[in-house]
């Protein structure tokens, strides 16, 4: 059997197109299925790290073309609980950065990434994929137009649900929560700076991210239902209703884009390589959005494959093979810490027992008057590995 392309990646979206190109300027053959899908309106904080590995890869250039410092992180305890936490300030400073990262439109990145990379090693296919299977050394593509392709490597970036995934019969563990999240472009009365705002509510956070000058976005997680009725009363109430969670700290608010509203769950795979198949962005993790790892996670998975190819003996018929097993080992262990610590936040703050709240609470505190425990937290947040 003749193989098309070194690699083939499914999934159109960042992770899937950052590890298209990224492969492709390490001088690797790729066809790239990215089904057209509906404008990302999300956006993305990236810690100086990504920030980093995207300068480095080419992706981008200065980050001030596309995004927004983050300088500071702010956390309000908002909750009416008996212990509630100190309010406490994180400020890239105090490490001796500028800034902790970058607040990037996921659109901007997106149209970036397709603009710089290198055309004559990139096949780009605007189709679905239908099925996959293994046959010896290559993995083998099903599309929905009928073609097939087959690739020593295949890379599975096609989301939650991956198809890829579930046909290479990688085990997942998945849980929903009750909560969901609503984001949406703000125009603020007073600007935000270059802080994040956290206000820590008993349902999840209600964050503002900034987004230069007066627009700010937010991320808002409640009770799905909580989230409904303030968007079903139209505009005006869903303005009211963010002024009320902001506790007006930033004065009249207007909204500056439609709002949407998208369930929380987690994801974890068993392995996020294995037979030739790699799994990168959320077809190997999903988080709710906070802590800023979901997309910081997925460029590390990138990072990793890069190395585990450029690592492989391509002399050998099987370096796919040997290339996914490599990647999962490089991974194993930043997915499950990581992993870890974005589920302990999360459930802490929606913990109602009287000792999940004084642990919160006293770990805040001890963040708050700790430098060395501050400066630990710094270096998970950011990804330290």
């Amino acid at each position: 059997m003749k193989q098309d392309a070194d690699i083939i990646v499914v999934g159109g979206g960042l992770a899937g197109l950052a590890a298209t190109t990224s492969l492709a300027r390490s001088g690797r053959d790729i066809i790239h299925l990215a089904p057209a899908a509906p404008p990302d309106r999300r956006t993305s904080a990236l810690m100086m790290p990504s920030v980093d590995f995207l300068r480095q890869s080419g992706l981008i250039d200065d980050p001030a073309d596309l995004g927004h410092a983050l300088t500071a992180i702010r956390i309000i305890d908002a909750t009416p609980r008996l212990i509630r936490a100190p309010e406490t300030l994180f400020d890239a400073t105090e490490i001796g950065l500028a800034a902790f990262g970058w607040n990037f439109a996921n659109a901007a990145l997106l149209a970036h990434f397709q603009a710089v990379a290198p055309a004559e090693r990139i096949e780009t296919r605007n189709t679905a994929v239908t099925d996959y299977r293994r046959q010896g050394d290559l993995g083998v593509v099903t599309l929905a137009d009928g073609a097939v392709l087959r690739a020593p490597l295949i890379v599975g970036a096609d989301g939650k649900k991956s198809l890829i995934r579930t046909r290479a019969r990688v085990g997942t563990r998945e849980h929903r929560f009750a909560e969901s999240a609503l984001v949406c472009d703000l125009e603020l009365a007073r600007p935000i700076g270059g802080a994040s705002i956290e206000f820590h509510y008993p349902h999840g956070p209600f964050t503002l991210v900034p987004a230069g000058g007066k627009r700010a976005n937010l991320v808002w997680i409640d009770e799905e239902q909580v989230l409904r009725a303030a968007q079903a009363g139209g505009p005006e109430n869903l303005r009211d209703a963010i002024l009320h969670k902001s506790q007006r700290l930033f004065g009249k608010i207007e909204l500056a884009s439609p709002s949407f509203i998208f369930p929380l769950s987690t994801l974890a795979v068993d392995s996020a390589g294995r037979d030739g198949v790699t799994l990168v962005g959320e077809a190997a993790h999903a988080f709710p959005p906070i802590g800023a790892q979901g997309l910081n996670l997925g460029l590390r998975d990138v990072a990793d494959l890069v190395a585990a190819v450029a690592a492989a003996d391509r002399g050998r018929a099987d370096w796919g093979i040997a290339a996914s097993a490599d990647y999962a080992r490089r991974r194993a262990g930043d997915l499950a810490r990581t992993g870890t610590v974005v589920d302990t936040l999360f459930r802490s703050l929606l913990a109602d027992m009287l000792p999940s709240q004084t642990l919160r609470a006293g770990g805040l505190w001890a963040l708050k008057l700790l430098p060395p425990l501050r400066r630990k937290a710094f270096a998970i947040g950011m990804g330290e590995r």
